[in-house]
């Protein structure tokens, strides 16, 4: 069995005639086989590497989160050549996320939709995965609030999330931007998001004493907010002295041919139709907070060049998801490496 480079455009035809969510599994248990029979190994490609916050990258593309929700495949994972990894996003309650179907191919636009919702088994379950994982690279862990949590006391779940994953973080994401949990993005509006990073950040305090290591927060946001809503939320940002920003999550917004099929599907849209949506945004949040944090971009890039577009706007580091189904391992390589 071989996982060069190339091999991923053989058997993507066929993954492709699965259902998504099927050959997703398919993939990282095949990727997980090899791993375990030691047919793979650890790699990390060399590329532009970078300091941030203490954390030194070797390269600058990491792994989304909603990759390994559960934190069960960071080892094989491992073997593909990510600066960093992220896991993700946890609840504190396991959740089944939304009914299948809830995750759709446009293969012509080389972008998804998908309405998962935070589909997890848990923190305690993820607790278990990380003290099992061999993994010494960078490891971010996302974190959310459960479905059935009112708005006014998501700030519980995500304290739970965070006292019990801070040990094994090398950074925690707040997520406050997936469309598909009902009342999460009103995390986003100023008072309410204020105060969940005001208290988090309070937490954050009382965890470095306890662990004698400090754990960064970043806060993932969303590409559907306007000039106004960015300058609120940076300031926000800039009050609570949070650590950095991961811009973008997926879209509600369908910049998609008429006749696209899938269209009007429910959910978050990713890929290459949002690249200049994302890129937008980050460019806004990089102007209100005059390169004052790291930024870590998402959204849409899947060449050399939107994600060279990411650095030259502001980003640090950037991060791949949609353009790792359609395009496979050879993407990571392609990405560490060109600005060597």
């Amino acid at each position: 069995m071989s996982f060069r480079l190339n091999t991923y455009r053989f058997i993507r035809p066929l993954l492709f005639q699965l259902a998504p969510e099927t050959a997703h599994k398919f993939t990282l248990t095949l990727l997980n086989t090899a791993y375990r029979c030691k047919l793979i190994k650890p790699k990390i490609y060399k590329g532009s590497g970078i300091k941030i916050l203490d954390m030194q990258f070797p390269n600058r593309v990491g792994l989304a989160a909603g990759f390994d929700r559960n934190g069960e495949y960071i080892d094989a994972l491992s073997t593909l050549g990510f600066g960093f990894i992220e896991i993700g996003s946890v609840t504190p309650k396991p959740q089944p996320g939304k009914p299948k179907p809830r995750i759709f191919r446009l293969p012509t636009q080389h972008a998804l939709i998908n309405r998962v919702g935070f589909a997890s088994k848990g923190v305690d379950y993820v607790l278990g995965q990380l003290k099992k994982t061999k993994y010494r690279g960078i490891l971010g862990i996302n974190i959310g609030k459960n479905l059935d949590t009112p708005t006014e006391h998501a700030i519980d779940d995500y304290i739970i999330c965070m006292q019990k994953l801070y040990p094994y973080a090398n950074y925690l994401t707040i997520n406050v931007s997936s469309p598909n949990t009902e009342g999460l993005r009103d995390l986003q509006q100023q008072n309410h998001l204020y105060q969940l990073l005001s208290t988090l950040k309070a937490e954050q305090h009382i965890l470095t004493g306890r662990h004698h290591r400090y754990v960064p927060l970043f806060v993932k946001l969303s590409p559907d907010l306007d000039e106004k809503q960015i300058a609120e939320i940076a300031e926000v940002i800039q009050m609570c002295k949070v650590d950095g920003i991961i811009i973008t999550n997926t879209s509600l917004q369908r910049p998609l041919p008429e006749d696209c099929k899938h269209k009007d599907e429910q959910g978050g849209l990713s890929g290459r139709p949002i690249t200049e949506l994302s890129l937008k945004v980050l460019q806004n949040f990089t102007k209100q907070l005059k390169h004052d944090i790291p930024i870590i971009a998402l959204g849409g890039i899947y060449d050399e060049k939107s994600a060279y577009d990411r650095i030259a706007s502001g980003a640090s580091l950037f991060q791949v998801y949609t353009g790792l189904i359609y395009q496979g391992p050879k993407l990571i390589k392609k990405l560490a490496t060109f600005m060597q």
